[in-house]
């Protein structure tokens, strides 16, 4: 199926080019991936776990405190944390004090580290993964990271800029009622399907990805 028929019902719906282009994220740089601190990228890992499951408004509302709680997400700090800090922080009302959540902290921070060892940076190694590959770098986060599965690690590559899709319920919907999707959005078959689609589209449009998903995203009625 041509990308065109989703993009002009995407215009349908929205009102118009302008409109839509409006509602589009910013177009992904992987420049700006090598420019970011390792700490930034646990600080959005972070982010992107404790809103999951959770009323996305409250954790952003938060988030100077939870910046302040944990000192700056430094990754070389919290990969090797005490426990006692993390038993401290589970009573800290500047947070929500979700221990499950809190725990993947150091264990995150041990994957950014151990990909520091490597490509000199979290940001340099996420900038050298093809975005036609993304279900090879989700199925890397979720290996050696921490409740990095679902769509936490899609979101957090989508807030730091890396060109990708996400597979939210609209995106999911729009590609199921096509016969682009058969299998469950969480498996590897079924993000494998999705991959598929969205590099065909790219290739079609010469659009980033990121963009391609969000007007798929457009389609459905909410």
């Amino acid at each position: 199926m041509s990308f065109n028929t989703f993009y002009q019902q995407a215009l349908a719906r929205k009102g118009g080019e302008k409109v839509l282009a409006s509602m589009l994220p910013t177009v992904p740089d992987r420049h700006r991936l090598t420019e970011m601190g390792d700490d930034r990228y646990l600080s959005e890992i972070t982010r992107c776990i404790f809103k999951a499951g959770f009323v996305w408004r409250v954790i952003e509302n938060k988030w100077p405190e939870f910046e302040t709680a944990f000192e700056g997400f430094v990754p070389a700090y919290w990969q090797q944390v005490p426990p006692e800090v993390l038993e401290q922080l589970a009573t800290d009302e500047r947070i929500v004090r979700n221990m499950q959540k809190i725990r993947t902290v150091p264990e995150n921070a041990r994957m950014i580290m151990d990909v520091v060892k490597d490509h000199g940076s979290f940001g340099q190694f996420l900038a050298q993964w093809p975005s036609e590959d993304q279900v090879g770098l989700l199925l890397y986060l979720k290996r050696n990271g921490a409740r990095l599965g679902g769509n936490s690690a899609q979101y957090f590559l989508r807030r730091v800029g890396w060109d990708g899709f996400i597979l939210s319920h609209d995106v999911v919907t729009a590609l199921s009622r096509a016969g682009l999707l058969d299998a469950s959005p969480a498996s590897k078959k079924g993000l494998t399907q999705a991959q598929e689609a969205f590099n065909r589209w790219h290739q079609e449009t010469g659009m980033p990805i990121a963009h391609l998903s969000r007007i798929v995203s457009f389609t459905v009625d909410n």
